[in-house]
């Protein structure tokens, strides 16, 4: 049995959106290198190296005894023509009908007949579960958020013995974001399967139960995102918080969290958008000195607990959602102790391309544990941040990776004279008016140095609303839309935000005008929504 989704009001949408995404932006070359810390500190222990895409190891589910795999579907999910809206599920979520433990969850995205549609078409933005019996652990106001997913598809595993305790009553619902990246309508669903032990297993007996710790840069926001702008950071990286400017305002850092009881980290993965390159967990323990074997991985009183690193399958590098990220293994087990700071920070590439809308999130699994008597491996003893493995490998799906030639689709500008314009650019029916480029214009509209140029979105009224972004790209622009392609890789970058009216992910607003400080040149720019969306306009000094 499977129901649609409806719309609800933006209170049960901030109650969630602090999960998953995945945006339309993209993101540079592949990424190596130093790492920065956690907040107060000025750098954590050398990373592991990120494995290549050929080398990497895909992890799969454990074998464990009574382990059933079962399949269900919310759907189908009629998309409007461009949407990019943030929606509750309305009615009950299709779940397992017994009591049981969750020990594996792997999320896809089918159209009607089947088939899943490539990434440049049509994505789930993200996908987050949550369960309504219980508080959330690191942001009680929210319902327990126990799974999420966005684009790189990441699927969770816990380890054979652990499971996350389920009850046939439990309400859930999904805080999900599909993203039409075409002014075409779809039909859509999204299938999870479950890894499932039902409690009257054998197995059951002997599970211990597992809860999930939701870390997250931006913990708490309504949207929690945060801007990669090109050039920022150190190194041509950037690492959030770490590498902005009171990225919290003088509150309570929303990346960490206090362990609330002796435990075990038995799991983890991070969420990145394109362009990132890491999520990283530590641990700082007030008073904790490192042995020689941990040495390595610990600075002061902070351990570095892992690296979730994003392994692109991209031609072109860290520019897409062609990724997959790393997990744990299955032999993971580190003691935390009650008091201990959990914290996480997030790595960008900031030296290609600019990232707007990104996110760094990792859901953390604890299970009880006795750390008195030895359970788990003491980060400060001995060192834990292993390399990962990956839940899956290159995604037909990701295929359309762009950057060819247009085959005559779009307008070189740079080479059209001056033309005139008052002092407003439409945006009506996915198209730029004037200055879209996509052939209909012979000139481009040319404001003179300081003056004004407005844009306005009368898309945005139109039923749920469509959002569309002015951001800058690289001239001429002008290349094959595809999963790498345009990116906001600029040389003078602007970017107008989500123009609507809608609450999150829009700005607030359906118009945005150019910063009037631009040099002289010829700018082009695509609505990262809708990215084969095109168009440009002129500052003329003279």
């Amino acid at each position: 049995m499977s129901f649609g989704g409806k719309r609800r009001g933006l209170t049960l949408c901030a109650l969630a959106l602090l999960l998953l995404a995945a945006a339309c932006s993209a993101k540079s070359d592949g990424g190596q290198t130093a790492t920065s810390g956690p907040p107060g500190t000025n750098a954590a222990a050398t990373p592991n190296t990120p494995v290549s895409a050929s080398d990497a190891t895909v992890r799969t589910g454990p074998n464990q005894d009574g382990v059933q795999h079962l399949k269900f579907t919310f759907g189908p999910i009629a998309i409007k023509p461009g949407q990019n809206n943030i929606t509750i599920s309305d009615g009950q979520v299709d779940k397992p009908k017994v009591d049981g433990y969750i020990v594996g969850i792997h999320p896809n995205l089918y159209r009607d007949d089947g088939s899943v549609p490539p990434v440049d078409i049509i994505h789930l933005h993200h996908g987050v579960w949550l369960n309504l019996a219980a508080k959330d652990p690191t942001s009680p106001r929210l319902p327990e958020r126990f799974f999420a997913s966005g684009e790189e598809k990441t699927s969770m595993y816990l380890p054979t013995g652990y499971g996350y305790p389920y009850k046939a009553t439990d309400p859930w619902i999904i805080n999900y974001m599909l993203h039409n990246l075409l002014s075409t309508p779809d039909s859509v669903s999204i299938v999870y399967d479950l890894d499932f032990v039902p409690a009257d297993a054998p197995a059951a007996k002997t599970m211990k139960a597992a809860r999930p710790i939701w870390m997250d840069v931006q913990n708490g926001s309504t949207y929690p995102v945060f801007d990669v702008i090109k050039g920022s950071g150190q190194n041509g990286l950037y690492t959030y918080p770490t590498d902005a400017t009171d990225p919290y305002k003088g509150r309570q850092p929303k990346n960490e969290w206090t362990v609330d009881r002796d435990s075990v980290i038995v799991g983890t993965a991070g969420h990145l958008h394109p362009g990132g390159l890491r999520t990283d967990l530590y641990v700082t323990r007030d008073g904790a000195t490192a042995s020689s074997d941990a040495a390595a991985a610990v600075k002061g009183s902070t351990a570095h607990l892992f690296e979730s690193t994003a392994t692109y399958y991209e031609p072109a590098g860290a520019v897409s959602w062609d990724v997959a990220m790393s997990v744990t293994g299955d032999d993971y087990r580190v003691s935390v102790k009650k008091g201990d700071v959990l914290s996480t920070t997030a790595t960008y590439d900031s030296k290609r391309a600019s990232w707007y809308e990104s996110m760094g999130i990792m859901v953390t699994w604890f299970a009880d544990a006795d750390v008195a008597a030895g359970e788990g491996v003491d980060p400060f003893q001995a060192r834990v941040d292993k390399p990962g493995q990956l839940t899956h490998g290159h995604l037909a799906e990701n295929d359309n990776h762009g950057g060819n030639d247009a085959a005559g689709k779009f307008v070189d500008m740079t080479k059209l004279p001056n033309g005139a314009v008052g002092d407003t650019v439409t945006i009506a029916d996915f198209a730029y008016a004037p200055g879209d480029m996509s052939g209909i214009y012979t000139d481009v509209p040319t404001v003179k140095a300081g003056q004004s140029l407005k844009f306005l979105n009368k898309d945005a009224p139109l039923d749920n609303g469509i959002w569309h972004t002015i951001t800058a790209c690289k001239e001429p622009c002008d290349k094959a839309t595809g999963v790498a392609y345009p990116l906001a890789d600029a040389d003078v970058q602007f970017d107008s935000g989500e123009l609507g009216v809608a609450g999150p992910p829009t700005a607030g607003r359906v118009d945005w005008s150019i910063p009037t400080d631009l040099p002289s040149g010829t700018y082009t720019y695509f609505c990262r929504i809708h990215p084969s969306m095109r168009g440009a306009f002129r500052v003329d000094g003279q």
